[in-house]
């Protein structure tokens, strides 16, 4: 997965009305463990529109088969421990609540008992579940599960009407896959087959919703832990999975949409980064180095190192407070307030651009400090202490949590496109804590800033002889396999993508 525990994006603008001098804020570095490791029937279709970037009409939903207003609210949890929906399993169903996850494409749930799991699917109880003999594993930087693949019914009872049969991964073993405080016991990955293990001959689950139920190729999400602390011991209502279209009632204004420039994860190509109103002004490459990606199952903003030292670097400028730790940037430390003051009026917006549909436009999505600057716990109830929502990566840019947490996301698989719209519940106290604006000319970026950045003739030079050497040592290597007998043990697919939940949760 790109699921790592439940982490992506941005814009700072900050202005006091202060004149020019430095205030010295007084701040307490806690060292606390992060632990890297929710009337009508009608819906909404999307059709090809023109160049208003909408997309959307409203239309009833006669079959019954999907109703929008039923899925509302069907979510629970926060950023910190992840976003689950209640599932029924088998037959008789059993009860189970699954983690949504954008960046990984397998169905996996705990099939058998484990410490920090509450239940689990008993596969000998359903009279419906047939294993396939087929066994599958997912090993991420941190965390791993290995199990059986099976096929079951599946509903859902707060999302489309019915019951469909799933490929499922029944999760017989683990390590750091399931930690303490979480309040799921399962995983689904919603993302494209090529992501699938063992390979991507396993149909991803919302793919065998579209065949079965014939709804749209479409699903959105809202959450909404945004400014919660992610140490509550009470899971509040998390947010909404729609799916088969989009639910007005969840956003104000338009959907901005991006193209998905390849279909394995929800890959994006971004333009441009702002602190505040200060341009990073990196080569546009800089920002999908790699791959970005818009997955609900990274809890923070991830971005490649170079981009996320700059981004560093440009809030130390713009924030109020001198002599900020290091250690709260590289996630170390928590800072900490007294009780009652809150530190986000010392720091800017963050802005994303993001390409529109008509390439040679682009639009912005902001998100303000309460989504960056993470409440987590308090310190012996005098002291409130928070996070940084960003940290650096090295596999790509990552729209986790931290920004999706701001905005209504509507994933378009029929069109091949990302949606992006304000969240009703991204407000505290009556503030927006997202913004949205466009369109913005793209003329002065790159037309593809989706690969690596431009390499000097050198370095070409160097690359094509280091492939030849290559090839010469394969073609031996190729050679010895022919002549030389082999025993090999099958390899479960490997996901290497730091960006996961399981890595980046907070508890």
């Amino acid at each position: 997965m790109a699921y790592s525990t439940f982490i992506s994006i941005l814009a700072f603008s900050l202005y006091f009305g202060v004149s020019k001098c430095y205030f010295a804020i007084p701040l307490k570095i806690y060292p606390g463990k992060l632990n890297v490791s929710s009337e009508l029937s009608r819906r909404v279709v999307l059709t090809v529109d023109g160049t208003d970037g909408t997309g959307l009409s409203l239309a009833s939903d006669p079959s019954g088969t999907v109703d929008f207003l039923d899925m509302v609210d069907n979510l629970q949890g926060d950023s910190g421990r992840g976003y689950y929906i209640e599932m029924a399993l088998g037959t008789p169903g059993q009860k189970v609540n699954i983690l949504v996850d954008t960046g990984s494409s397998n169905f996996a749930v705990a099939a058998a008992s484990h410490l920090f799991i509450t239940h689990y699917f008993n596969t000998a109880l359903s009279s419906t579940y047939q294993s396939v003999g087929r066994t599958v594993g997912v090993r991420y930087t941190q965390g791993n599960w290995e199990g059986e693949l099976g096929i079951d019914r599946v509903s859902i009872p707060n999302g489309p009407n019915g019951t469909f049969i799933i490929n499922i991964a029944a999760i017989l073993s683990s390590e750091g896959f399931f930690l303490p405080g979480i309040n799921w016991q399962g995983i689904l990955g919603l993302a494209y087959p090529m992501l699938a293990r063992p390979d991507s001959s396993v149909e991803p689950f919302f793919d065998s919703l579209v065949q079965q139920l014939g709804i749209p190729d479409i699903f959105s999400l809202q959450m909404c832990g945004a400014g919660l602390s992610a140490s509550s011991t009470a899971d509040p209502i998390g947010g909404s999975l729609i799916i088969g279209g989009a639910e007005p009632a969840l956003y104000q204004g338009s959907v901005w949409y991006t193209p998905i420039v390849e279909e394995w994860y929800y890959q994006v190509e971004v333009l441009k980064l702002e602190v505040g109103d200060q341009n990073l002004d990196l080569d546009c490459r800089e920002y999908n180095m790699d791959k970005a990606i818009v997955d609900s199952g990274t809890t923070l903003l991830r971005l490649p190192a170079n981009v996320f030292n700059a981004v560093v670097d440009a809030i130390t400028r713009t924030s109020l407070i001198q002599d900020f730790s290091s250690g709260f940037w590289d996630g170390t430390k928590y800072a900490c307030w007294l009780k009652g003051e809150t530190p986000w009026r010392f720091f800017p917006k963050l802005s994303i651009y993001l390409r529109a549909t008509n390439t040679s436009q682009s639009f912005r999505i902001t998100i303000l400090p309460q989504l960056y600057i993470q409440p987590i716990t308090d310190v012996d109830g005098t002291l409130d202490c928070f996070r940084f929502g960003l940290s650096s990566s090295a596999n790509g840019l990552v729209i986790g949590a931290t920004v999706m947490e701001g905005f209504y996301v509507v994933f378009d698989r029929a069109q091949r496109r990302v949606g992006f719209a304000l969240s009703n519940c991204a407000v505290s106290g009556g503030v927006a804590l997202s913004e949205i604006a466009g369109p913005f000319s793209a003329a002065d970026v790159a037309a593809n800033c989706s690969m690596g950045p431009q390499k000097e003739p050198l370095l070409w030079m160097i690359s094509y002889a280091l492939m030849a050497v290559c090839a010469v040592i394969l073609v031996v290597l190729l050679l010895l396999l022919l002549v030389l007998p082999c025993r090999c043990r099958a390899r479960s697919g490997e996901i290497t993508d730091e960006s996961s939940l399981v890595r980046h949760r907070i508890k």
